[in-house]
């Protein structure tokens, strides 16, 4: 009987041990990072070769860098046009979108302590998307549609942020994440009713563009410099605070004790995930799956040291949406399927591999 009980005990130590992610160094973390950072490149390259017109390497590298080597007959004109003004800024906004969006994941995922938190959870979406759609109705430029989007969603945050300012700001030694979860849960809801209304007011001949945009669309995305900023100052934001976000994991009463300011540390948190949900929102319309998956196959992978993980859920997000804008844009050449489509389908089974495997 001890001998079992012994051997049960080793057991259980070895499946512990297993479960234990290996400790993250900086030279391991740099790796990770340098990995992700290639693939990020190789897709980039791919999304700029290949398309309805593709393009043979040289070309691209004479469009990106030109030189009076290449010639300037014709052709050439016309692949620095495909190039510069089409491929390139559409493959910085579906990096840019993504990355914002894996990091909003990530950071909500440790804000509300829940695996299935992801950017869209508090109605982000939810307020961007009604904004959008009414400006889409009324016949609005695109600057309209994506000012209207921003708006819609900043007044998500505000309403979020009021309702559960409480869960917000004040660190308690019990855990005020469902709360605020339920609070997004509702808000969420609320303006998932009122685009259903506007979908049902809408003409028949904008109906087909709001679906479109409903489900991501990075057509709109010839100016992908406002999502680059907002990346760069998420990062710069949140970055400098991981160390303390591997405190906060263990609940605000741990993280009190440890001497983690909790109450300021969940708004920072807070704002910078839903600022960067808005972005991506404001940028590409609603892109789903990326938030949830890229951050869970990325602890899977290499642990949950949030040190290493913000940046490397930022590259993966960014190689996630250019990969399935490329996806979108080949399969059916000419013609183009929205982006949240090719994401849905791949993160559907993705996260069923993964949960599957956890269990394991």
């Amino acid at each position: 009987m001890r001998e079992r009980t012994r051997m049960s005990r080793a057991s259980a130590s070895l499946r512990a041990a297993m479960a234990t992610p290996r400790p993250m160094n900086a030279k391991r973390a740099a790796a990770i990072w340098l990995g992700l950072a290639l693939a990020a490149v190789a897709v980039l390259g791919a999304s700029l070769v290949l398309g309805s017109v593709p393009l043979a390497p040289s070309r691209v590298l004479a469009a990106l860098v030109p030189t009076h080597t290449f010639g300037g007959t014709g052709s050439d004109d016309l692949a620095g046009e495909i190039v510069r003004t089409l491929r390139l800024p559409r493959a910085l906004a579906g990096f840019a979108c993504g990355a914002l969006l894996a990091l909003a994941g990530a950071l909500l995922q440790v804000l509300l302590r829940n695996p299935l938190a992801e950017p869209y959870v508090l109605g982000v979406s939810g307020g961007a998307a009604t904004f959008a759609l009414v400006a889409m109705i009324a016949g609005g430029a695109w600057w309209l549609v994506d000012a209207s989007a921003f708006a819609g969603a900043f007044v998500s945050i505000l309403l979020v942020l009021g309702l559960a300012r409480r869960e917000l700001w004040r660190g308690e030694p019990q855990d005020t994440s469902p709360r605020l979860l339920l609070t997004g849960a509702v808000i969420a809801a609320g303006w998932g009713a009122l685009i259903t209304l506007l979908l049902n007011l809408a003409p028949d001949s904008r109906l087909r563009g709001m679906l479109f945009w409903l489900t991501g669309d990075l057509n709109g995305g010839a100016l992908p410099w406002t999502a680059l900023m907002a990346l760069v100052l998420v990062l710069l934001a949140i970055v400098p605070a991981a160390p303390r976000l591997n405190v906060l994991l263990r609940g605000d009463a741990a993280a009190q004790a440890l001497g983690v300011a909790v109450m300021p540390l969940r708004l920072r948190v807070y704002l910078v995930a839903s600022l960067a949900a808005a972005a991506a929102v404001t940028t590409a319309g609603t892109i789903g799956f990326v938030g949830l998956v890229v951050p869970h196959m990325l602890r899977l992978a290499f642990g949950n040291d949030q040190r290493m993980l913000l940046p490397a859920a930022a590259l993966g997000g960014g190689v996630a949406v250019m990969g399935a804008d490329l996806i979108a844009r080949t399969v059916i050449a000419p013609a183009q399927l929205p982006v949240g489509v090719i994401t849905s389908l791949v993160g559907v089974p993705v996260f069923l591999w993964m949960l599957l495997k956890r269990r394991r």
